[in-house]
């Protein structure tokens, strides 16, 4: 008995070790023939700017943070309500949130088919089997229904970190598209506080039309008298007959100006053009809001598009990352279990069972270069990702730096103009108080007017600029946004 059940044992053994030295060699060849596709050498991907090198002060948040809901602090309420009804009805700003609900959903679908995966499929065929083919009778010639009841599950293990890349590329991506949608929506914002300064601007200066054409009304009556009266010629007559008209195109064209731009404000806040024809906001109301002295680091991080094109850099490394898993095993292990047969009322007999375990492994050999092109390729998407941040990073500091260099030159030339206005309307007393006491004619007055209608002119533009540019900072500050992008992360599970 015992000499029985132990002579079977050595060509078990041979046969046994004669399997192991096989698979062994086997698996040796293939470790020795994926060096055959081999990445390349190594890549330097282009530095990113930091915020020292583009001159940024390592500042406090405080320092250069944009107010909340800046637009609050020009004091009107107007303003405020058709900058909400932008932000929330804009086609512009639902094509942003389109694209990224799109961009969240893609990476959802990643991190989804990262994990196990299972099928059920039920199939139901009917079929007249040929009686000249490879179907032995009595199959062959006759009608049978077959059946397949099947549940399959698969699994690619994450052994080089392919699939964890793919999905921080596409988180990469959707973070991208959220900071896009901020970008959007600041740079919305900041249009429609524009174009309400702009108009406040023309109906101000439309105001000093008026008052200019009245005033010219007024000269070309006084000079009718003086001609009348032999004091003035005909030359003088025409000349100021000729500025009337001159003064009425002018109106004129403030009031198509106006037209134009209550039009770009309706649509704007997504609006019919037509649904704003009495808009006529006050420039003096307008309240000009405190800007920051210095310029921080944390400029960088409260600026959409530059978060969005550091995530666009964050992707494309994971892409590259990615790209360079492919030179590694990719390993799937799948298995079935269900019943089939041929003749439905077989199907769920004990006999009709069916299984089986399917593991799988793919070994990049020789592939014509095509892995590495493929890498390259991601390599120079990455080198791109950075050149844009890069290139984010200098418009952002630049526009930031434009506007308040603008700010502080406006706040000089608004001393001087008040001077230039204080001394035109000192002029315009002088002439008046003459003309009261019989030492000058109405038309010094009116002339010495013009001056200082002229200086309430450039003071309009003045004005409107200084609110502009605090505009324009407010929108290259990052419009108060705060950096919510990584909650995706969360939001993706």
């Amino acid at each position: 008995m015992t000499t029985t059940a132990t002579t079977p044992l050595p060509s078990v053994r041979s046969a046994f070790a004669a399997h192991f030295a096989v698979s062994a060699l086997a698996l040796a060849a293939a470790i020795l023939l994926v060096g055959c596709a081999s990445p390349g050498a190594p890549h330097t991907p282009l530095a990113q700017t930091t915020p020292a090198a583009v001159g940024l002060n390592a500042s406090t948040a405080s320092d250069t943070a944009a107010p909340s809901q800046w637009w609050t602090t020009l004091g009107d309420a107007q303003l405020n309500t058709l900058i909400e009804q932008a932000l929330q009805g804009s086609p512009s700003l639902a094509v942003s949130r389109a694209r990224l609900e799109q961009a969240v959903a893609l990476s959802q679908v990643r991190e989804a088919a990262n994990g196990p995966q299972a099928n059920l499929g039920v199939d139901v065929t009917r079929q007249r089997y040929t009686a000249n083919g490879l179907v032995p009778a009595p199959i062959a010639g006759n009608t049978y229904n077959s059946g397949t009841v099947q549940a399959t599950l698969s699994w690619s293990p994450d052994f080089f970190g392919q699939h964890a890349a793919e999905l921080q590329a596409a988180l990469g991506q959707a973070r991208a598209a959220q900071a896009d949608a901020a970008a959007a929506a600041n740079t919305l914002a900041a249009q429609v506080g524009r174009s309400y300064v702009a108009l406040a601007r023309l109906v101000s200066q439309r105001d000093v039309a008026a008052r200019a054409l009245a005033q010219r009304e007024e000269q070309q009556r006084l000079t009718q008298e003086r001609v009348s009266a032999g004091l003035d010629s005909q030359v003088e007559l025409t000349q100021a007959q000729a500025a009337v008209p001159d003064a009425r195109t002018q109106i004129e064209a403030l009031e198509e100006q106006i037209t134009l731009a209550r039009r770009q404000i309706a649509v704007l806040s997504g609006q019919a053009p037509d649904a704003l024809p009495t808009l006529a906001p006050q420039l003096s109301q307008l309240q000009r809001n405190t800007v920051p002295d210095v310029l921080g680091a944390d400029l960088l991080g409260r600026r959409p598009d530059v978060v969005a094109a550091r995530w666009r850099v964050e992707a494309a490394t994971q892409g590259v990352n990615s790209a360079r898993s492919e030179f590694y095993p990719n390993i799937n292990i799948a298995a079935f279990i269900g019943l089939n047969s041929l003749g439905l009322d077989n199907l769920f007999n004990a006999g009709s069972r069916q299984m089986g375990v399917t593991p799988a492994l793919r070994l990049p050999i020789f592939d014509g270069g095509r892995l590495r092109a493929q890498l390259g390729g991601r390599q120079a998407e990455l080198d791109a990702a950075i050149a844009q941040y890069n290139g984010a990073v200098l418009d952002a500091v630049k526009e930031a730096g434009d506007a308040m260099a603008s700010i502080q030159s406006l706040t000089r030339q608004q001393t001087l103009q008040d001077d230039a206005v204080a001394s035109a309307e000192k002029a315009y007393r002088f002439a008046q108080e003459r003309y009261r006491a019989g030492l000058g004619n109405y038309l010094v007055v009116l002339s010495t007017e013009s001056q200082v209608l002229a200086q309430r002119r450039l003071a309009v533009d003045l004005r409107a600029r200084q609110i502009d540019t605090r505009l324009q900072l407010m929108k290259a500050l990052g419009g108060g946004w705060t950096d919510d992008t990584a909650v995706l992360q969360t939001a993706a599970r």
